[in-house]
């Protein structure tokens, strides 16, 4: 019996799962983007000095922690959308490196994966 590759996945359901990816890493990005212009605010307002504050994190730490986080969450939106521009050109699904199907499991868990499983183990 032949094991189910991403052929065989249906185009609606592997977009409705990239389109869902798409909008939770939109609704990240503005909440990221909300919570640096908060810090940024209240930064703005205090004469604290954050860098010597014994009491926790830094205003500076966290921006950073945010920034990085939004950074990432705009590299999954990239990944996602190139993503779909694969699935309308008819190559979402095939590893970039060896040109196998990707197994449908990685798929639904990576969506915007590009790699087969053991292309990705590899150096």
């Amino acid at each position: 019996m032949d094991e189910p590759t991403a052929d065989s996945a249906e185009p609606a359901s592997a977009r409705e799962l990239l389109a869902a990816e798409r909008a939770g890493a939109l609704e990240r990005i503005e909440s990221l983007r909300r919570q640096l212009t908060s810090i940024r605010e209240v930064s703005t307002w205090t004469g604290a000095d954050d860098e010597h504050d014994p009491e926790g994190a830094t205003i500076a730490y966290e921006r950073a922690q945010l920034q990085g986080l939004l950074t990432d969450a705009a590299r999954e939106l990239e990944a996602l959308d190139r993503a779909t521009t694969r699935l309308d050109e008819g190559s979402y699904g095939h590893c970039e490196r060896c040109a196998d199907p990707i197994a449908p499991e990685r798929l639904q868990a990576l969506p915007a994966a590009t790699t087969c499983i053991a292309c990705a183990t590899r150096p």
